[in-house]
């Protein structure tokens, strides 16, 4: 009896967990993977051959962020920044800087957390005080990155409503890692970026999910970087 018993806790904690996982797939696993891969609304190149996009995510940051814009306009390259909604309501002046010297500004959620795990109530939040934010900054015409490219059944909703256009990548170079030091960054960079290409580097390190300092390692590979790039053809754009 006492075995029999136990066979059936083992039971419904199986199927408990079966339908834990199947609603997990189904709100966070199959948008996600939609949204990255077959979403026709959503970029995930540029159209036209040799015009790539330069795009920055977490920040922005106070440490990091104004440097990177003085070597951008050193080198005339204009860049995306999909920021934290937290992060530019604490550095306006740096979100207003961008709009002046010609930059797109996007949204990369409100505090930077996963949509995975995101319910309801907490996606029509992170919609809701994200774009309140960005337009109280004056920002308008706002593109959307969700963070590490994940998203929930909920998103695609607030997405339109909001009128936003979500863009994705196809480079990284892993540089919010301490460890990838200029040199790594830059030897990722060229090669794998290809004629139609959109970058995704980052601007803000520990407050935002990477590593302390990394930024730094960024803005010293670009220095090197974009003039490489340019010196192939590439040229910069900007999201439309």
């Amino acid at each position: 009896m006492f075995f029999a018993g136990g066979d059936k806790v083992i039971e419904k904690t199986i199927i408990v967990l079966i339908l834990i996982l199947l609603v997990f797939v189904v709100h966070s696993i199959i948008p996600t993977y939609y949204n990255k891969y077959f979403n026709k609304n959503a970029q995930r190149k540029t159209s036209t051959k040799n015009e790539v996009m330069l795009t920055f995510d977490d920040g922005p940051d106070p440490r990091y962020t104004n440097r990177l814009l003085d070597l951008l306009k050193e080198n005339d390259v204009k860049a995306t920044f999909f920021m934290v909604a937290e992060n530019a309501k604490k550095n306006k002046d740096i979100v207003r800087r961008m709009i002046s010297e010609g930059h797109k500004v996007g949204l990369h959620s409100w505090q930077h957390r996963n949509a995975m795990l995101y319910s309801y109530a907490y996606t029509k939040k992170d919609f809701e005080n994200s774009v309140k934010i960005m337009k109280a900054i004056g920002v308008d015409e706002i593109f959307y990155r969700p963070p590490w490219g994940h998203t929930n059944i909920f998103s695609n909703y607030f997405v339109n409503k909001f009128g936003l256009k979500m863009i994705f990548w196809d480079v990284m170079a892993e540089d919010w890692k301490s460890e990838s030091v200029p040199e790594i960054i830059i030897d990722k960079l060229m090669k794998r970026v290809t004629p139609y290409s959109i970058i995704c580097l980052h601007d803000a390190g520990e407050n935002s999910g990477g590593d302390y300092g990394a930024p730094e390692n960024t803005i010293l590979a670009l220095k090197v970087a974009i003039p490489k790039l340019k010196s192939k053809g590439y040229k910069f754009v900007l999201p439309e």
